[in-house]
């Protein structure tokens, strides 16, 4: 790094941040005078949008994520974790490695593009018991728990437990919520023929959402339609409903039901990263308050976009959604100002209007509204497969999606159960035995 270029460091690279870093990497191509650095958990992009393909065996696990370092040449990436932030001094520490080395990197301007995190609302047991779909090991951990819960169900010594192994459970009627449900309908209905001692009625598939109609973001209209179209794969869909507690394998609803199972998937809350509540700006919600320029309130030299911060919408007074397409786009202005700013030249506001909504919901099926015209069934589920296969970075990932949705219009899904941990060994006592079917 040269002490004599100013140095843009990136916190996170999910939509904003990675946006954020193309950005300049397309700046630095052509002689931009400045180092920048791009700090991340994970050394891959994850395209979030499709994680509920991995988790129905739709996808390979990998090909939805791009190395970092294939997608930057220029632009340095450090794969560690970021421990603290300290506007004041301007540098945050960061560590990396088995052994948790740690250092102190300084910048110039600072990118705070952290993301969210899952929240639980502190509704008892439901964070040690709930899946969650924010991460690809998340999509990973789900497929095999779906398998193996049709593995263990299959056997006669699973007959007892059938009910909590064949009941699953999403909780969350937005977007993340009815993609996953309508993902693993699709993925355990087609399964299910393979287990002789299973039947498909055997299954019972259930989404709680707390709103009246699910995929609100969506109008009242396609919200009922992809209601009515997900009752007619079967789902059960409890609306007006909340979880309220998780006790066990036994889920509590707020009509009073309770749902034996050992799969509940949580998609119905988010939080601000953990990193920003010590920060000493202006925050609301958790969330950090940027201007029209994506510049933190009171600090100068730091930045704010996506999900972790609350950007003025100059149109309508309020505030963007913290959506993908605005995370890329936030970013990719981010860059921009950054860029104008070190140059002594004109910053631009962020304006943008969402272009489209779009979700699959089963059965090649899908809804869309774009540019406020909606679309559903089977045209709406072929636009969010182009769209979304369009947008993912890098040639190799496109061509090895489309080969694998490809493959999947011809063969039935793979039913591989992946071990994540080194197995152990352990021999049973024989009284332990049973005969097996």
């Amino acid at each position: 790094m040269s002490k004599s270029k100013p140095h843009v460091l990136i916190l996170g690279g999910g939509f904003g941040g990675m946006y954020a870093a193309l950005e300049f990497e397309r700046a630095l191509t052509q002689g931009a005078a400045l180092d920048v650095t791009l700090v991340n958990h994970d050394n891959c992009f994850l395209f979030t949008p499709m994680l509920h393909e991995v988790a129905a065996s739709d996808l390979d696990i990998t090909n939805i994520v791009s190395p970092i370092r294939k997608l930057l040449r220029r632009v340095t990436f450090f794969h560690g974790e970021i421990e603290a932030i300290d506007f004041v001094h301007q540098q945050v520490g960061v560590s990396h490695g088995h052994e948790n080395h740690c250092h102190a990197l300084q910048y110039d301007h600072l990118v705070l593009a952290l993301g969210s995190t899952t929240n639980f609302f502190d509704i008892p047991g439901l964070a040690d018991r709930a899946f969650t779909m924010k991460s690809l090991s998340d999509a990973i951990a789900l497929r095999n728990h779906l398998i193996a819960n049709l593995e263990e169900a299959d056997f006669e010594c699973g007959a007892s437990l059938r009910t909590g192994l064949m009941n699953f459970v999403v909780a969350g009627g937005g977007f993340a919520g009815v993609e996953t449900i309508a993902a693993m309908n699709d993925s355990l209905r087609e399964a299910v023929q393979f287990f002789p001692h299973l039947r498909e009625e055997m299954l019972r598939i259930i989404l709680v959402s707390s709103g009246t109609v699910i995929l609100p973001e969506l109008g009242g209209k396609l919200g009922t339609y992809a209601q009515r179209k997900l009752a007619e794969q079967k789902v059960e869909i409890r609306s007006n409903c909340k979880v309220t507690a998780v006790k066990g394998q036994d889920v509590m609803l707020s009509d009073g039901t309770t749902i034996t199972t050992n799969t509940l998937v949580w998609t119905a809350g988010t939080s601000p990263h953990a990193l920003l509540a010590p920060l000493p700006c202006p925050k609301e919600k958790g969330r950090v308050l940027v201007n029209e320029y994506l510049e933190v309130h009171e600090w100068p030299g730091a930045w704010a976009l996506g999900d972790c911060a609350l950007v003025p919408d100059r149109r309508t007074g309020e505030f963007h959604p913290p959506t993908a397409q605005h995370a890329l786009r936030e970013g990719q202005i981010a860059a921009q100002n950054i860029l104008a700013t070190v140059r002594g030249g004109w910053k631009k506001p962020f304006v943008y209007s969402t272009i489209g909504l779009l979700a699959p919901i089963g059965k090649r099926t899908g809804v869309a509204n774009i540019l406020g015209i909606n679309f559903s069934g089977f045209i709406a589920w072929w636009l969010w497969r182009t769209i979304y296969l369009l947008k993912l970075p890098r040639f190799e990932k496109k061509v090895l999606v489309a080969l694998d949705w490809t493959l999947d219009v011809l063969f039935s899904k793979d039913l591989v159960h992946f071990r994540t941990t080194r197995p152990t060994t352990r021999s049973a006592p024989a009284e332990e035995w049973t005969k097996s079917a």
